[in-house]
């Protein structure tokens, strides 16, 4: 199905070749089910993890997949690339090939990476309109101070955008180590802000991503599926 959501009665029409006419008789007949629903409409819709049968016979039974990677350095977050190796490289061969990365890292940055097939879970962790909070950790080569901490809580101007970020949050660990919280990821965000100030940034690691933390049992370049509570519950507003 070339949609990612469609009315049923026009997947049918795609799927068996059929006309419209057609499609709304074996509705009417009671021959199609939705995940074991029999379809008594033809406006119930249908997206890509949708199970659809056709006189007992799957039309489309595709599994959402929803994976965490702890990235190491060195890999690129791409699905597919000639020279370097890929975060899709790292995960074992049974998964679907239609997976794609939300919210990326820099090839040198490490820490959490999330994986999964389903746009529409990704695209809202990716937009910055859905404000959702992400946590480093940045290793620093040169001490900060408080203007910058005011800097970042106030918001930057990035010129080449037109844009100022939104407010980040900086917690001091030490003076060349800190967290930093924001909830947007425009390109090389967190490095270019330090750059505002003079200070590289020269090590970048992902904790968290909204309501889901690292998983701490993951070495570099190990992965695991999320659970269905984590895969609803990223969206919660963490407090930390």
């Amino acid at each position: 199905m070339r949609s990612k959501r469609a009315r049923i009665d026009r997947f049918l029409c795609q799927q068996l070749s059929i006309s419209r006419r057609q499609a709304q008789w074996i509705i009417a007949e009671g021959r199609v089910s939705i995940d074991a629903n029999v379809v008594d409409s033809i406006q119930q819709m249908v997206d890509q993890f949708s199970h659809v049968t056709f006189d007992g016979h799957a039309l489309q039974s595709q599994k959402p997949y929803y994976i965490q990677l702890n990235k190491p350095a060195g890999v690129v977050s791409a699905t597919k690339d000639s020279l370097h190796t890929t975060a899709l490289d790292l995960l074992p061969d049974n998964y679907p090939d239609d997976l794609h990365i939300a919210g990326r890292l820099d090839v040198n940055s490490t820490g959490l990476l999330l994986i999964s097939n389903d746009g529409r879970w990704t695209k809202r962790l990716s937009d910055p309109s859905y404000q959702i909070q992400k946590h480093y950790l940045v290793e620093l080569d040169k001490p900060i101070h408080p203007e910058l901490i005011e800097g970042f809580k106030k918001g930057l101007y990035f010129s080449y955008e037109g844009i100022t970020t939104r407010p980040v949050r900086i917690n001091v660990i030490t003076d060349r180590n800190v967290e930093v919280f924001l909830s947007e990821g425009r390109y090389h965000q967190i490095k270019r802000m330090f750059g505002h100030y003079r200070i590289k940034v020269i090590g970048l690691h992902r904790l968290a991503i909204g309501n889901l933390h690292l998983d701490a049992t993951l070495k570099p370049g190990e992965s695991r599926q999320l659970s269905e509570k984590e895969v609803a519950n990223i969206f919660i507003t963490p407090h930390y």
